[in-house]
């Protein structure tokens, strides 16, 4: 579904990714998984198309995206859930995930996928008119899963799902990701907990100074001695 080409990617003078290539196979869940500053971030950035790779290219669904404007990728069917959430805090929940609705099919089809957003997270339907800014991280961490399932993507990318939140929060949201897998969605996930992430990735990719140094299925990584001694603390 999605083909990462021997990518470099900069900002400005500062080269941050260097000939990265990986791929995502429909209905998968696959990770990037490193330290702070590794790169994966900015990998999701370009994907997106907030960045663009100096040299490389991006293939989705065997068309090339690296140069498409972020605003149309939604069309495509590509969907980012951003690290920090980037919601609209005076607005409210319903409001927030109508944002993630405003063209075409998904448009067309908001109340049905509004209320398999409310079937996944009961407390937002509980919560649909108060102010998204009055809410918990929890919280506001589904309504930015929720919007980015708003507009029916075939591929979902997240930064960060489980940053800052309680445990019981983070089984949470990796529950609702394998959920969104089982309906035939791919994910493409970065994501500092690194066990739980695993443990949940069909695959996963290990990034070191902005170079893809490992790669295999989730299980196999939980095993890996340099994946378990820099990363799970063993």
């Amino acid at each position: 579904m999605l083909e990462i080409s021997n990518i470099d990617v900069s900002y400005g003078d500062v080269q941050v990714i260097w000939d990265v290539s990986f791929v995502v196979r429909q209905a998968e869940v696959v990770a990037l998984i490193g330290a702070n500053g590794a790169g994966k971030s900015t990998i999701l950035k370009t994907i997106s198309g907030l960045l663009r790779p100096k040299k490389g290219g991006i293939l989705f669904e065997g068309k090339a995206i690296h140069n498409v404007k972020p605003y149309n990728l939604i069309e495509l069917g590509i969907a980012h859930v951003p690290e920090g959430r980037r919601l609209f805090s005076d607005m409210t929940v319903e409001e927030n995930l109508d944002m993630g609705s405003l063209k075409g099919d998904a448009k067309d089809k908001r109340p049905e996928t509004k209320e398999m957003v409310f079937d996944l997270f009961p407390r937002l339907k509980e919560r649909r008119k108060q102010a998204t800014g009055t809410l918990s991280g929890g919280e506001q961490q589904m309504v930015a899963v929720g919007r980015g399932l708003m507009s029916r993507p075939r591929l979902i990318m997240f930064d960060e799902p489980s940053l800052g939140l309680a445990p019981i929060l983070v089984k949470d949201i990796f529950n609702v990701i394998n959920k969104i897998r089982e309906e035939g969605t791919t994910v493409l996930i970065v994501e500092q907990n690194v066990k739980q992430t695993l443990a949940t990735a069909d695959r996963a990719y290990v990034l070191e100074n902005g170079r893809v140094v490992i790669e295999g299925t989730g299980e196999s990584l939980l095993g890996n001695e340099h994946v378990k001694t820099a990363y799970l603390g063993v």
